[in-house]
């Protein structure tokens, strides 16, 4: 038996072995019914988060800003978003990931007021950094202490699949779905109030997600808590990274996953539209058909992570498969320029689709560490908190003296180097 502290007292359930078998349609595809809600408002979470996503550094280097300054600003968000997301298990740990999320949205909100109010619209780069930087702490804390919630109710069987509708939620609203709503937003409202309106989104959606899980005792703190210090157990994934080494593997490969997505979001704006002189409206449907895929094939890639393997998974369609369609990313458009956008349109959603192949490392990483579920989580919510700075690093450091397609080569050599990583996660049991 699994025990946690609730906000009203300890829990308990069977571990996913000896569960009971589910009997509702939302658990026979992999969604834990209690937290359904949660999903919906995670998902509108994200929306509200990623209407940026498409256009945010081509709009700041549009009012002036050169792209090694916003590179740099996204490199900044990046660091502490990792650091936000390396915490994100631990403090779901001591204080229960209910309050988590809770505190990742009030961040959120009152950063973006700040990051609008003080910093964009007065063209005050100290401000957007400040803020923008603050902001940073606030996603992370409310979908990665909402993803701590799912490891903790879904059974194991069924864990990838869980975690497939988590990143289904996660990235149907960060990029696609919020480059959707740019898109239409934009042309009606300009992009400043686009900004605004990201925050109304992100706020409703936060506060579905709170009013749906109120209910849920799973949210409290977890086992070993009263056993330890609240420093140590923030530490924890300190400790676990010289116990587990294969952990720090994990996550290392989770850093690589979306390095490039996070770097095509800083570059990819400017290169479609100054250099290939796409029409922006154009690279925001990309994107939309980029992460369409993405969603869809992230419930198909936690299926198939249950059935053909999490690390062959990982390795071969994750790993591999996305060094190719990075490569195609850039030497598609190049070829086929703006007059045809269909095979451009092709190689995104055959990106997207890749990136989704490594769905199944978040229901690996814990069983690396069975005993410290919630500290493996840690640190592989930190390699995901990696990936949104080095991916801008990645452009800040290559795109000025190498250009586009060096930048290219370099995110495809990571994927081929997290296929080899992912191949030295074994668990105990297969």
């Amino acid at each position: 038996m699994t025990q946690f502290q609730a906000d009203n007292g300890p829990i308990s359930f069977r571990d996913g072995e000896d569960r009971q078998e589910a009997t509702s349609w939302l658990d026979r595809i992999g969604i834990p019914r209690v937290l359904f809600v949660g999903y919906i408002g995670l998902l509108l979470f994200m929306i509200g988060d990623g209407v940026e996503s498409g256009y945010l550094s081509a709009y700041l280097v549009g009012r002036g800003r050169s792209m090694e300054s916003v590179a740099f600003l996204f490199t900044v968000y990046g660091l502490t978003a990792s650091v936000a997301a390396w915490f994100s298990g631990a403090l779901s740990d001591l204080i229960g990931p209910r309050r988590v999320i809770m505190y990742g949205l009030a961040i959120w909100v009152l950063a973006q007021i700040g990051f609008l109010g003080l910093g964009v619209h007065p063209d005050n780069y100290s401000f957007m950094m400040l803020f923008y930087g603050i902001r940073g702490f606030g996603y992370p804390l409310f979908a990665y202490g909402f993803l701590v919630w799912v490891t903790r109710v879904a059974p194991r069987e069924r864990l990838s699949s869980a975690a497939g509708w988590f990143w289904f939620a996660f990235t149907g609203g960060l990029p696609t779905l919020g480059a959707m709503v740019a898109s239409f937003a934009i042309p009606a409202m300009g992009q400043l109030p686009t900004l605004w309106l990201a925050l109304a989104i992100v706020l409703l959606g936060g506060i579905i997600a709170l009013l749906g899980l109120a209910r849920t005792p799973e949210g409290g703190p977890g086992p070993h808590v009263h056993e330890e210090s609240p420093i140590a157990t923030l530490l924890t994934s300190l400790t676990l990274a010289y116990s587990h080494p294969k952990v720090v593997n994990a996550a290392i490969v989770r850093a690589i996953n979306t390095a490039s997505q996070w770097g095509f979001l800083v570059f990819m704006p400017v290169f479609f539209t100054e250099t290939l002189h796409f029409e922006l409206s154009v690279w925001l449907r990309i994107v939309t058909v980029m992460f369409t895929s993405n969603i869809f094939c992230n419930l198909a890639f936690g299926l198939i992570g249950d059935r053909f393997g999490w690390r062959n998974t990982v390795a071969w369609f994750g790993g591999v498969g996305t060094a190719i369609t990075t490569l195609l990313m850039y030497y598609a458009p190049v070829h086929a320029g703006p007059a045809q956008t269909g095979p451009v349109m092709l190689v995104a959603g055959l990106y997207g689709a890749t990136l989704a192949g490594y769905v199944p490392l978040t229901a690996l990483t814990p069983w690396l560490a069975p005993d410290r579920r919630g500290a493996a989580m840690s640190l592989l919510n930190l390699g995901a908190g990696v990936s949104v700075w080095l991916g801008p690093a990645v452009v800040a450091l290559f795109m000025g003296p190498f250009g586009a397609k060096v930048v290219i080569w370099v995110f495809a050599a990571l994927h081929l180097i997290s296929a080899a990583l992912t191949m030295t996660l074994r668990t105990a049991e297969p």
